[in-house]
């Protein structure tokens, strides 16, 4: 895996969200941020992530999009449960993921931090797939970001308490920590 033009991975297929822009001048990428997503919640495949990401989600497909659909959000990454990698913002740039956050005191965490996003739930097992391809990635991003260590990654339940659960217990941290140990 090796990264393109403009912090763009070659391994992921580029979508370019419109929800993106510059980070603050100096910014340091320092922190990776885990998340989850599913649309409908609990329900995998089909293109209602991408919708969301890319603001043409239809508020009357479902009755929960009627809630987001207005929601201007993005990430850098997602994997798919098959491993499919995609990329909505380049890596250099801020993907609008993490919202209301705090990390360490720092707040604002979309400033300093790389999202990830894998579609799955809370409570639902990540695949193998997903693990593997998410070790991959991260190593290539601590490659890139030499700020990101294995201590300077988070789940999006650490920098937003309260407010938000994933990845969720059903994420397995141990797992991914020796993944990543791996030939890092």
């Amino acid at each position: 895996m090796s990264s393109g033009p403009a912090g763009v991975l070659t391994s992921a297929t580029l979508r370019n969200s419109p929800n993106q822009d510059a980070r603050p001048q100096g910014a340091v990428i320092d922190l990776l941020v885990i998340h989850n997503i599913s649309l409908p919640p609990g329900e995998f495949g089909g293109p209602w992530i991408d919708d969301l990401f890319m603001n043409r989600l239809d508020p009357d497909a479902h009755p929960y999009f009627a809630t987001i659909a207005s929601h201007k959000v993005s990430t850098h990454l997602l994997i798919r449960r098959d491993g499919e990698l995609l990329q909505y913002v380049p890596l250099h740039l801020r993907a609008w993921h993490a919202g209301v956050s705090c990390h360490e005191g720092r707040e604002r965490c979309n400033d300093f931090s790389i999202g990830i996003e894998l579609e799955g739930d809370d409570h639902t097992p990540y695949t193998e797939e997903q693990y593997a391809a998410l070790a991959t990635v991260t190593k290539e991003i601590i490659a890139m970001y030499p700020d990101i260590n294995p201590e300077r990654i988070t789940g999006h339940s650490n920098i937003a308490p309260g407010r938000k659960t994933d990845p969720g217990p059903a994420f397995d941290w141990e797992l991914f920590q020796q993944l990543l140990a791996a030939n890092l």
